[in-house]
């Protein structure tokens, strides 16, 4: 038996207006998951324990069966794993986003955090606008490392675990309640938004019509990590299939693989195609029992707060990766069980994640069930099926 999850990050929703008052994955056209769902179980599971934030971090460690409470030591640090970073156990790890703030002539407190991705910029141009902040603010305290996208590393030599607050949470607001209460990392964040605010590179942006990347704001800080080894508590050999160094960094605490997927930038344009081969070669060639595809387009675009792109992510997932993924499983002759799930929701009405219970759908192709629903909040939640501890769902995807 072959196992695998398909993670659409941040795929839930609430019902929309514009949508005829159903939600984004209710609206999208799914023939892959709904026909799924009709010979598979579909239910709601609480991902998120309660107290804890609702993160991408803690909700995907849930998803993968390490209880939150127990493993989780900040996000930041997981993404310090993925990138090589060789974390002290006095170290502080800290995300360190490119964001895009306002650019009008008032005191840099009363300026306006426009784009937390800074219109999902590529890791290229990204490594050379990190490398003008590494030069002028890098010192034996405080060291940069290049990650993914916007999604950067900056590393606190004998640091402390400081509250800081997401930029993904507090879009169009003024950034001054938001920022560090700490003097130096506050001090970073202003005088990075000096170095790069007429960087050649943010004028040809502009130009191009697309937000410029213009302030480190950093966040997610966090101890190093200590993920038991995935392999001996499961018993089952897995692969990691994503282009979020968070995921990534999970994997390599977990000691699991991680496949290199070309094209895959945890934007929409994503190559989707690229993951799901990347899950077959490893399911029915390279001697694994367990992939883990993760999807970032859809929790992207509902921090954009844009429902016809959130639409469009989530039929991507269907068409591209769950549709063709159950064929090839099929042709070649494997029995699989396939878990179809988000994170945690991303709601377009708050543009960032909420705790609230997420929709899973359990296809199982030895044992094909005879079903009328489809695959949705509404729906999952009318089935009455229900697992109140999301590090447990991956339990019952291997009960079998």
């Amino acid at each position: 038996m072959k196992y695998v999850i398909v993670l659409g990050d941040g795929m839930a929703d609430e019902p929309i207006e514009s949508l005829g008052g159903k939600t984004p994955l209710a609206f999208a056209k799914t023939e892959a998951m709904d026909e799924l769902s009709k010979k598979g179980e579909v239910g709601l599971v609480h991902t998120i324990p309660d107290g804890m934030k609702p993160g991408s971090d803690t909700a995907n460690l849930s998803v993968l069966g390490y209880d939150p409470k127990i493993y989780y030591s900040g996000r930041s640090p997981l993404e310090a794993l993925s990138i090589g970073v060789p974390m002290k156990d006095t170290d502080i790890a800290l995300r360190c986003n490119i964001v895009t703030i306002s650019d009008d002539d008032v005191p840099f407190e009363e300026k306006t955090i426009i784009d937390h991705s800074s219109s999902e910029i590529s890791t290229e141009d990204c490594a050379v606008l990190l490398n003008e902040v590494r030069k002028e603010l890098e010192n034996e305290t405080y060291k940069f490392y290049v990650g993914t996208s916007y999604r950067h590393c900056l590393i606190w030599d004998k640091g402390e675990v400081i509250d800081l607050v997401q930029p993904h949470d507090v879009l169009e607001q003024k950034i001054g309640p938001n920022l560090p209460k700490d003097p130096a990392l506050r001090s970073m964040m202003e005088r990075s938004y000096e170095i790069l605010k007429d960087h050649p590179l943010n004028i040809e942006r502009k130009k191009k019509g697309l937000n410029p990347a213009n302030c480190c704001w950093f966040w997610g800080a966090g101890t190093k990590p200590m993920v038991s080894n995935f392999e001996e508590k499961t018993h089952k050999k897995g692969i990691m299939i994503s282009a979020v160094d968070l995921l990534k960094g999970i994997a390599v605490g977990a000691k699991m693989a991680v496949a290199d997927v070309p094209g895959a930038n945890g934007g929409l344009n994503t190559n989707y195609t690229g993951k799901k081969d990347a899950a077959v070669k490893a399911l029915t060639e390279d001697g694994f029992d367990f992939a883990y595809i993760h999807v970032e387009a859809p929790d992207e675009m509902g921090h954009q707060g844009s429902v016809e792109r959130k639409v469009k992510a989530i039929e991507n997932i269907d068409e591209f990766i769950v549709g063709p993924l159950v064929r090839e499983l099929k042709e070649k002759g494997e029995d699989f069980r396939l878990l179809i799930l988000p994170d945690h929701p991303t709601p377009i009405r708050v543009r960032t994640h909420t705790a609230d219970e997420v929709p899973y759908l359990l296809y199982d192709s030895t044992a094909e069930e005879s079903h009328t629903w489809n695959y949705n909040e509404a729906e999952a939640k009318e089935s009455g099926n229900y697992v109140a501890k999301g590090h447990e769902m991956i339990d019952v995807l291997f009960s079998k």
